[in-house]
């Protein structure tokens, strides 16, 4: 476990490469800006699912955003 914190390995990837940083950092912001807002009015508006259940699994996006943000720098993968 010692090994995997200092290589920033996580299972099969190597989130220290440039490019999985690249791409956590894309997807963590997605879900911060993009989950509560756009994704929640395609839900309710476009798909016509419940307001409510628009809102709760926009926020559920926005709290997978806020702790994929959390888990990167709590790696040191982003400072």
């Amino acid at each position: 476990m010692a090994e995997n914190d200092e290589d920033n390995n996580v299972g099969r990837f190597n989130v220290s490469s440039k490019f999985w940083r690249v791409l956590l950092m894309i997807a963590a912001v997605f879900l911060i800006f993009a989950g509560p807002t756009y994704i929640s009015y395609l839900l309710f508006n476009i798909l016509n699912v419940n307001y409510v259940a628009s809102v709760v699994s926009g926020f559920a996006l926005f709290i997978v955003g806020l702790l994929l943000m959390w888990f990167l720098i709590r790696k040191k993968i982003i400072t």
